[in-house]
């Protein structure tokens, strides 16, 4: 009997266990199902605090720079008395301080920070507004800036995303800029867009007849004469296509329909051939071609392959928009003026599908873009399956709130709590062969980029997994053979995205050596099963430092300037200092300085990849700063993307990569970085260290083979006119780069808005060197405002014509290719009671409503209509199913 109690007893206190347990968990989930429902609000209130009286020096800030913001959470629900709760939320600036006692804010890694309650928190009333002021760093001048998908838990609880802030609409949980809170300063000289302001921007312009555009092909050819007779191609084209490659065929004729025009024996003879002999001078290089459109029939003779592709795609490019497939009869001879021609795509901070990068690549190929520099890792993820190391893509591809990090990494840039966003992603090992296959069809050569020995945060966190399985397993030496972190390693150093000691790998370990070795070797084998050998690895190498180590912090225990940020020194490591790995290669003289490691492994890397057969290994400059020159690398040419920004210096210092031997690949931020916005305006979306907008216009107009003469047609970030020289010797230029980092490119869509149609200019000045482009010559000054050496009319008149080829033939091209491209918001006026409207890419269709949006009219130049009240306007996408943004009309200017 008294067992049987005692048995009874046991029971009835598990049961018991079992069922609290269960009701905590119950407890949790309906605390965390509550606060998912509160309604967040974000509303930035000053971005030049410093100047306002917040204490941005004591804080920390770096350059003493600080913005002020409220997180405004609203009950709508019943009252939420719980305590043991968080709220995680996406922020890019570092938050400073938090003027509200009943919260803290707490920095987790990289972007995340976590919102808790103190012991003075008193609940979320119903029907109550809580107001948490804080302070940031910097300032927030483009609503992008603001990250989506805040998330509640509470203990083991699923968590829940806030729902007003589960979406790409901003303005669901952002209060819209308003005022001044578009400058970064007082005195900042920028203009911000407005229907008013863009209409005087646009006044240059005007739509061109189509008998202007006539014989244009884009990019334009070295050399063409246009003659009088049209070709009708509404019957189709016999192509003869034996001089490409079957693949190669395909793809012209694959765009051939895309087109409209169908293929037809006893339609329009096009042939093709391909004879070396007939190109000399400029015209013998790769990609080069003669052109011949006949009333009988037209030829295209090539240097090689790749210049029979592109004459082809020259007499595409000829095809008007208006349905009538006639083209002009003209002959042209033409090569390319870059051996590069690049579009850089970081998959890593956010995936972007296969799908999207394959449509890149027919719009690369299209435009004769020849080089796809496919950025595959970074801290925020890693995107393409390695044989062998299973975690890298099972953990390092994927993002979820897992605060151990053994099943994913922890979540960033938006990506929630869960893993059904491109946040995670990555591409299979026959994803990324198929990739390349469809490239070389296109004559376009893929560079994979992974990135180290910083910017490895994904890599070091999955291989971290991996030992930690193996050593599990009793398997000591396999779980060694990859570790990417040095055990001794207590640094205390923050990269430039806010993640400590776990975003870079160790250069000193050998292990690092052999995963370098393993990764290469796994891609050098896809690129040879998708038959194009790898000819460049890209090393990446940027930006391995201590980012409070820079000029804009100093320490507050010693003698304290005016403008910059106080910080504890003494408590700052350079990457790697505390390694006793690293700290032995100093010791033995191997490497001067910890400093100095990042060029030491570049170094070592480049002579794995010699010993792969790959011919040429590149990188971002600053990762080989330390080097000699191009000869202390292993492979037979070494490669520098150069990002120094202009009005900083870049257009002196890119001398000094060139004359060491390098292949300069122009990728400057302030003129070719696609992730920053189109134009000033807080709706634009993008980074904007670099500079504040980078349109078609700007891009159109940049000179890559003499950087100081953008001096003269540009502006630096604040608006304001800079001067430019260097007596230094320009070998020139071995190519140009357009760069989309994608930390605030969360969708597919969103990374097409932000590629085109800037790609089109892009594609110009790789292809041709306009005649306004001035020779370099060491010691002459260029200084906007004051100096006038550049034809600004020739450039003006030529940006004319090719804003009209965009707007009128090349946009519906795009259209029906499936391209989302950015549509320009119109500029607009209202004169006299008239609406004036125009557009920066001509042909476009405007529209304006006079009831907010309900109904929309097209808008007639010629018949300005007449209207009163409000008045908004968009333009339209060439096919009428897109739409801009919509702006009201400000007015008389």
């Amino acid at each position: 009997m008294k067992k049987f109690r005692l048995k009874a007893l046991v029971a009835a206190t598990l049961m018991g266990g079992m069922l609290g347990g269960a009701g905590s968990a119950m407890a949790d989930q309906q605390l965390v199902d509550q606060l998912s429902q509160l309604k967040v609000n974000y509303a930035l209130q000053d971005n030049q605090a410093g100047e306002h009286g917040t204490h941005c020096s004591v804080l920390g800030a770096d350059w003493a720079a600080c913005n002020t913001a409220t997180i405004a959470l609203t009950n709508a629900g019943e009252e939420i008395k719980g305590k043991d709760w968080a709220i995680y939320f996406h922020n890019i600036r570092r938050i400073l301080d938090v003027d509200n006692d009943q919260f803290t804010i707490t920095h987790i890694t990289g972007d995340l920070h976590k919102l808790e309650p103190t012991d003075k928190f008193t609940g979320f009333a119903a029907n109550q507004t809580v107001s948490i002021p804080i302070v940031g760093e910097y300032w927030q001048l483009f609503e992008s800036d603001l990250i989506p998908r805040w998330y509640a838990t509470s203990g083991d609880a699923q968590p829940k995303v806030l729902v007003n802030t589960d979406t790409e609409d901003l303005h669901q949980f952002v209060t819209p800029f308003k005022g001044d809170q578009w400058k970064r300063t007082s005195t900042d000289n920028n203009v911000l867009m407005t229907p008013a302001s863009r209409f005087v921007k646009n006044e240059m312009l005007a739509v061109l007849p189509a008998a202007a555009l006539r014989g244009q092909i884009v990019p334009t050819p070295l050399e063409v004469k246009v003659h009088a007779g049209d070709v009708d191609l509404t019957q189709g084209v016999a192509l003869d296509l034996s001089a490409l490659e079957k693949m190669a065929a395909q793809a012209v004729s694959q765009r051939f329909t895309l087109l409209g025009i169908a293929a037809n024996a006893g339609g329009y003879p096009i042939t093709t051939r391909i004879e070396k002999s007939r190109f000399t001078g400029k015209l013998a290089v790769s990609g080069a071609y003669i052109l011949s459109i006949g009333k009988k029939g037209a030829e295209v003779t090539g240097y090689d392959q790749t210049g029979v592709f592109y004459g082809l795609q020259s007499i595409l490019s000829l095809v008007p928009s208006d349905g009538s497939k006639k083209i002009a009869q003209l002959n042209a001879k033409d090569a390319p003026r870059f051996d590069y021609r690049a579009i850089f795509l970081d998959v890593g901070r956010n995936f972007h599908t296969k799908a999207v990068v394959l449509r890149l690549l027919d719009q690369m190929s299209a435009y004769k873009l020849n080089t796809f520099h496919f950025h595959l890792s970074d801290d925020e993820g890693w995107r393409i399956e390695i044989p062998g190391l299973p975690e890298l893509t099972e953990i390092g591809g994927k993002r979820c709130h897992d605060l151990t990090e053994t099943t994913c990494l922890l979540p960033q840039l938006g990506s929630g709590p869960d893993s059904t966003n491109n946040g995670s992603g990555f591409f299979s090992r026959q994803d990324y062969i198929d990739i390349v296959k469809y490239a070389k069809a296109r004559q376009i050569n893929v560079i994979p980029e992974i990135d180290m020995p910083a910017h490895a945060r994904a890599a070091v966190i999955s291989m971290e997994v991996r030992y930690k399985k193996l050593m599990q397993q009793g398997k000591e030496k396999e779980a060694n053979e990859f570790r990417l972190l040095d055990p001794t390693d207590t640094s205390n150093t923050t990269g430039v995205q806010f993640y400590d000691r776990h975003g870079y790998l160790n250069p000193c370990m050998d292990s690092s050596k052999r995963f370098a070795d393993k990764v290469i070797g796994e891609i050098a084998q896809m690129h040879k099963e998708a038959g194009q050998p790898l000819t460049t690895w890209h090393f990446g190498g940027d930006e391995a430092k201590n980012i409070f180590l820079g000029p804009g912090y100093q320490d507050k225990n010693g003698n304290v300037e005016p403008g910059k940020g106080l910080i504890d020194l003494s408590k700052e490591d350079k990457p790697w200092a505390q390694s006793q790995a690293c700290q032995a290669m100093v010791k033995q003289g191997k490497v001067q300085d910890v400093e100095h490691l990042t060029s030491y492994f570049a170094v070592e890397v480049s002579k794995i990849v010699n010993a792969h057969g790959i011919e040429k290994m590149q990188a971002w400059q600053d990762g080989l700063k330390d080097a000699k020159d191009a000869s202390s690398f292993a492979t037979k040419r070494t490669g520098v993307n150069f990002w120094d920004t202009l009005y900083w210096g870049g257009f002196d210092s890119v001398n000094d990569w060139a004359n060491k031997g390098y292949d300069v690949i122009i990728s400057n931020p302030d003129y070719v970085y696609f992730d920053f916005p189109y134009e000033v305006n807080p709706q634009e979306k993008g980074f904007y260290w670099g500079t504040r907008f980078s349109d078609e216009a700007k891009v159109f107009s940049f000179a890559p083979d003499n950087l100081p003469q953008n001096a003269e047609t540009s502006v630096d970030r604040d608006g304001n006119a800079f001067e430019a020289k260097s007596d230094k010797p320009w070998p020139g230029a071995f190519g140009i780069s357009a760069q989309l980092w994608s930390e605030v490119v969360r969708t597919d869509e969103r990374m097409e808005y932000m590629i085109y149609p800037r790609l089109l200019p892009l594609a110009e000045r790789a292809w041709h060197r306009a005649d306004w482009e001035m020779e370099y010559k060491a010691g002459r000054e260029f200084a906007g405002g004051k100096t006038h050496n550049v034809d600004t009319q020739a450039l003006h008149k030529e940006w004319m014509l090719f804003a009209n080829l965009i707007g009128q033939r090349e946009l519906p091209k795009m259209d029906a290719a499936g391209v989302a491209y950015r549509i320009p918001v119109p500029g607009a006026r209202v004169v006299d009671g008239k609406l004036e409207a125009n557009v920066s890419l001509p042909g476009l269709a405007i529209e304006y409503s006079l009831d907010g949006g309900e109904q929309w009219l097209r808008y007639d130049d010629a018949q300005k209509p007449q209207v009163s009240g409000k008045v908004w306007v968009r333009a339209a996408s060439a096919e009428g199913k897109r739409f801009s943004r919509a702006e009201q009309v400000d007015g008389k200017p």
